[in-house]
């Protein structure tokens, strides 16, 4: 290997690509290489300098058109990875966005601070009464009129009140675009904000007014969202005057969702799929999708969950992604609503650090969800009440022994008071529980133990005192990866981790290791120095 980290292997010695580069422009020692390399905006050339290899940028004026140029990369900025349409349909300059992150996490300060730099960022409306809602919808319009911006738009099937309050307010204020998550069918909430936002254009086409990312994790929820909306629905939200006949026509033209995000190995509700399994997989199928329905615009699958490197993001992008999505790594930043101690429990996590916990959204079905493990007890905690809830019909039935145990260690609190609470809480916000419950023991003793596991990640999120280990802090082992990544780096600290900034970087970084492959294909070899990009300086 030459001084300047990079070499030709023998095979390739002899390539001369008809291009010439001045020899005054050549560098060969590894920080200058290193600079030619992040200049992306420009070509770079490779070429004999003496006895060793050197490396240049292109001229403004451009290079000459004869001489010794072995190997060379184009420029390639991170505004250029992914896909076109993408960014063009959502008004980004980016193919990435900051994904929902439940009860405010992905805060308004950070859904407006990704989206003046260009990035889409969805707010985290899952868990959150509509009266919460409507307050982060009417800032973040007024900071971002012209967009981009999402909102997530979480499957409730324990709560149906909020999901149906959430699409009452997403058509009231004309949101653009919800990322649907959770989803494990289609309901007709999400079929009613999809058809109420199709209408004619000038030409007579079909303009979607109501955009939806949809996250999935398994082909069988995918293609619901890749076809179009089911007919008995429409038609249901017809004979209610929801929609009117010509957006139940055009509702058999377009599918249910624009983008789909196969989501990996992500924090909160997952399959913990490997992404480079789960990625091709539900290419795989859009692609037939699309071949058998012909849509006017093809549908665009990106990825999430596991996006916490530049090599990650790379390795989407190069798998064929339209776009990529962050979350963990979102959490950790300053602008996240997640509490201080919270963000520095994440920035000490290693890739093991995380665990399958009961979800309390989808408790009685036996969902869960990825957490952080290291520094909390709430899983374990979380795990124990769900196996109660399996093993008895009642509150009643649990062992005195055994129930005092929990209301000492868990509720801290004697359960006839935490279902006063309960009972308190669901009058505002779903009272149909309630009923439910008084009819049904098991049905109570669920809501007693969903008490816990919903306050666990407001607990996180405000910093209650006294309750730390008791924090529910979504999280997926990316969050380790690139807390290794940002090790020795500015980032490395949790109060300089700014959500635009760690986007920036992850984009940047995705970029400058796609020349580095380019000239690997070249047959260049690049020094181990020289294939990481490190985050030395902020860039946004």
């Amino acid at each position: 290997m030459s001084a300047s980290g990079l070499n030709l292997a023998n095979s390739y010695m002899d390539q001369n690509l008809g291009w010439m580069v001045e020899q005054a422009d050549l560098v060969n020692d590894i920080e200058s290489v290193r600079g030619v390399l992040l200049d992306m905006n420009r070509p770079c050339f490779l070429a004999e300098k003496g006895n060793g290899l050197g490396i240049a940028n292109s001229r403004d004026n451009g290079a000459a058109l004869s001489g010794n140029v072995a190997a060379f990369a184009p420029a390639y900025g991170s505004d250029l990875l992914g896909d076109q349409e993408f960014r063009t349909d959502h008004g980004t300059k980016y193919s990435y966005y900051g994904g929902a992150m439940a009860n405010g996490i992905a805060s308004e300060e950070m859904v407006i601070a990704l989206g003046r730099a260009g990035y889409l960022g969805s707010f985290g409306a899952g868990g959150l009464v509509p009266s919460r809602i409507e307050e982060a919808i009417l800032r973040i319009q007024k900071e971002l009129p012209n967009g981009p911006y999402a909102f997530n738009f979480i499957h409730s099937p324990s709560e149906p009140a909020l999901e149906r309050g959430a699409v009452d307010l997403y058509l009231k204020y004309g949101v653009p675009c919800v990322e649907a998550a959770a989803f494990i069918d289609l309901t007709e909430n999400i079929v009613y904000y999809r058809v109420a936002g199709l209408k004619r254009g000038a030409g007579r086409e079909i303009v979607v007014g109501n955009r939806i990312i949809a996250k999935i994790s398994r082909r069988e929820v995918a293609i619901k969202f890749m076809q179009p909306a089911p007919e008995k629905m429409v038609a249901q939200l017809l004979s209610k005057g929801m929609i009117t006949q010509e957006q139940a026509d055009m509702a058999k033209q377009v599918p249910m969702a624009d983008d789909i995000t196969a989501e990996a190995d992500s924090g909160g509700h997952t399959d913990n799929r490997p992404m480079v399994s789960l990625l091709p997989s539900i290419i795989a199928l859009r692609n037939g999708v699309q071949a058998k329905y012909k849509y006017k615009k093809n549908l665009r699958v990106g990825v999430g969950g596991g996006i916490g490197t530049p090599e990650a993001a790379l390795a989407a992008f190069a798998m064929g992604a339209a776009y990529v999505v962050t979350g963990s790594v979102n959490q950790a930043c300053l602008e996240s609503g997640a509490s201080p101690h919270t963000k520095k429990l994440l920035a000490q996590a290693d890739m093991a650090d995380v665990i399958m916990a009961p979800a309390s959204d989808m408790f009685e079905m036996g969902v869960k969800l990825q957490v952080l493990k290291r520094g909390t007890l709430f899983a374990m905690r979380g795990q124990k009440l769900y196996n109660l809830y399996n093993a008895y019909n009642s509150i009643e039935e649990i062992p005195a022994a055994e129930r005092l145990k929990i209301e000492k260690q868990i509720f801290r609190r004697n359960l006839d008071d935490i279902w006063k609470d309960t009972v308190s809480f669901f009058k505002e916000r779903d009272p149909m529980q309630i009923d439910r419950a008084m009819a049904n023991p098991k049905k109570k003793m669920a809501l007693i133990f969903r008490w816990y596991l919903g306050l666990a990640s407001r607990w996180s999120n405000i910093g209650e005192k006294g309750r730390e280990m008791d924090y529910q802090i979504w999280c997926g082992p990316c969050m380790g990866a690139f807390n290794n990544w940002t090790c020795g780096t500015y980032l490395e600290k949790p109060e300089n981790r700014n959500v635009v900034d760690v986007a920036s970087h992850l984009m940047a970084g995705a970029a400058y290791l796609f020349r580095i492959q380019t000239l690997q294909s070249q047959g260049v070899q690049v020094s181990p120095g020289l294939t990481q990009y490190i985050p030395k300086n902020r860039i946004a």
